[in-house]
Order: structure tokens, then sequence, then C-alpha cells
């Protein structure tokens, strides 16, 4: 059955970008049925005048409300949506003109999918794309794995309490994902790139990394029962993560033999990783050097 899909957009101080994001939503292959924005205390004069020009062409509604975070401005505008399922987009991005119609089909086919999204192409001052997971609740433990442009199932987003508003330093969507995932149910993401995210270096998702420790210790005290049910799995996940990392930069480092390998870490086989780069290199050269002369270390 066809279920009416709503859009909230949310901006603060981000002038034109907003009519970018708002634009991207009304060229959708399948129309959305409401579509708000809600500006979050915005102040510059170019971003007034957008939300201004906006509300007067009446395609969508347009809130403001006093600077409170966008987890205040996402739980706002899904309040004042009526529709049964609702998409999450940042005021400085924009969805591919299908992202509307391929999520929805995924909740609309399987009443365990409680979210939906998809890859993402990174613009701005960088490019590439990004290929987050999805899953359940499990998947969601040792890393985020959906982006924060989601759909959601609102009567879901109602039972898992909303966006938590006193998170204003960042992680709030993977806080988000772990209430709404709790309950059971899955995120599905389309395995193309059809949320544009627009890359900064003064981005909240960029300053955020500042305090991940942190932020991540957050998540686990908020979320303790959920991390101590799939505690093995959380642990081998982050190790099978920091052994890509290190393979990754065992490879990097193989391809630029310039490059000095001077120092190892030690317990998580960085020690091994250097052992093997030395080998290699002298094996390249047709004979050993000083740095090749260490043991295989036992661990």
């Amino acid at each position: 059955m066809r279920a009416t899909v709503g859009v909230v957009v949310t901006g603060f101080d981000q002038g034109d970008l907003v009519r970018e994001a708002v634009e991207s939503v009304l060229r959708q292959t399948r129309a959305p049925d409401q579509v708000v924005v809600v500006d979050d205390g915005s102040t510059d004069a170019r971003s007034l005048a957008v939300l201004d020009a906006l509300r007067a062409e009446g395609e969508v509604q347009v809130l403001r409300q006093e600077n409170a975070g966008v987890s205040a401005a996402r739980n706002a505008g899904l309040s004042r949506l009526t529709t049964e399922l609702a998409v999450v987009l940042d005021g400085d991005d924009r969805l591919a003109e299908t992202f509307v119609e391929r999520t929805a089909a995924l909740l609309e086919e399987d009443a365990d999918v409680v979210g939906a999204s998809s890859w993402l192409r990174m613009h701005g001052v960088a490019h590439a794309v990004a290929r987050p997971a999805g899953g359940a609740a499990v998947d969601f433990l040792h890393r985020n794995a959906s982006p924060a442009t989601v759909m959601l199932r609102r009567d879901r987003w109602r039972a898992a309490g909303g966006y938590d508003e006193r998170m204003r330093d960042g992680f709030e969507d993977w806080d988000f994902f772990l209430a709404l995932l709790a309950a059971g149910g899955r995120i599905e993401i389309v395995p193309e790139p059809l949320v544009e995210y627009r890359t900064s270096p003064t981005s909240a998702n960029v300053r955020s990394m500042d305090k991940r420790i942190a932020l991540y210790g957050h998540l686990v005290d908020r979320h303790r029962p959920l991390f101590e049910q799939h505690l093995r799995a959380v642990l081998l996940a982050q190790e099978a993560a920091s052994i890509a990392r290190l393979d990754a930069w065992e490879q990097l480092v193989l391809d630029h033999p310039e490059v000095p390998v001077d120092d190892a870490t030690y317990g998580d086989g960085g020690m091994a990783a250097v052992v093997r780069i030395a080998t290699a290199r002298a094996a390249s050269v047709g004979a050993p050097t000083a740095r090749t002369a260490a043991p295989v270390p036992e661990g």
C-alpha cells in the first residue's frame, strides 16, 4: 500500500544552500505529500531572505525557532508532519531525484525496515562516494551505519523518543538510530549515491571528530544494555576495522617506497606490518637493509 511521505529540511545560517536542498526535494520522481523547512534561529540576512521567499512561494511550510540545535529542529519538523513516512535532510545537502521513490519502496515492501537511506556522493572540498551498510542495532554499535539523511516511519520515530535535543556536539543521528533500532528492525541502504553530501572543514561532522572518544563514550553509557548484549560482536567489529585500516596503511606505504617507516605501533599488529613492509622492500631491491633485521614479532 502506498504510504504518505513528508520531508523535513533543517538549516541554520545556510543561505542559498537551503533553497538548493528544497529544490532537490521538489524535483523528486515521487513527489512528497508535505515538505516542512525548519530554520534553527538563523540571523544572517541572506538566510532570512531565502526563508521569506520560500514562505511566499507557498510550496513548502516554513517554521522558525530559537536556535536549539539540529535535533530540536528535526523533532519540530517531524512533529508538524502528518505523513506516515518522513525524510530528514540537512539544509546544506541535496537529494538525487529518485531518493524518495527508492527509499519509500523499501519501507512499503517490508515492515521490518524502519528506516532507509543510500550511499552518499561527497562534494565541496572533497569528492568521493561513501558506502554505509545499514543493518540492525548490532551493526550500529561499533560505528554509525546510516547517513543522517534517512527516511523513517514516523510512529517509530515517536516511539524511540525522537532525537535527543541535549546532544548538540555531534553523533545525534547515531544516538537516534540506536534508540530506533533497540526495539528491532533494520535500516536498509540503497546501493547508489542518492544523497549529495556537502563537505567542509568547518562542518559539524568534521568538528565532532575532535570529540569522537567522548561522544562515543556517551553513546555507550546511554545505550549500555545494547552494548552489553552484543559486547563480543562490538569488540570483534572494532578489531576488524583496526585491521582493515592497518592493511590499507601497509599497502599505501608499500606503494610509496620513499616513505620512511621508523616507528611501529605495539600490540595491534603494527610491528608485524612494519616487518612485512621491510621484507617486501628488501626483496624489491634484492638485498636486506638495517630496517629488515628485526625478527617477526609473535603478536
